[in-house]
């Protein structure tokens, strides 16, 4: 089983990208994904998550109305879709894969993970 996580870069504030979260040996459909982010000297945060039945979004509050998070069941995939990115957006980000989405932002949540990639925001 594998995930990995792409679609990192430098943007600029204001800018947007779209990350990826594909996986091998596991079908993304029938498990929750959540995205985290950790940025240096602080601890990793939950972003967002997209249950696995009912497609129910979570988010923290200062992601609303800039990220969203959605679904290709036919590429495997989950997308993080950042908007108006911000310089304190800067980050390592993760994806993870859990059979729920209870507790998604609690410590050890998350069954499968996928090696980050670097988001990072300045002019």
């Amino acid at each position: 089983v594998q995930l990995q996580a792409s679609g990192g870069g430098s943007v600029q504030p204001g800018g947007s990208l779209r990350l990826s979260c594909a996986a091998s040996g596991l079908t993304l459909e029938f498990y929750a994904i959540g995205w985290f982010r950790q940025a240096p000297g602080k601890e990793r945060e939950g972003v967002l998550c997209i249950g696995a039945r009912d497609g129910s979004t979570y988010y923290i509050d200062s992601m609303k109305g800039r990220f969203t998070i959605s679904r290709d069941n036919a590429k495997n995939t989950v997308y993080l879709h950042m908007n108006n990115l911000k310089p304190e957006d800067t980050a390592v980000y993760y994806c993870a894969a859990d059979r729920s989405d209870a507790g998604w932002r609690s410590r050890g949540w998350g069954r499968y993970w996928g090696q980050g990639t670097q988001v990072t925001v300045s002019s």
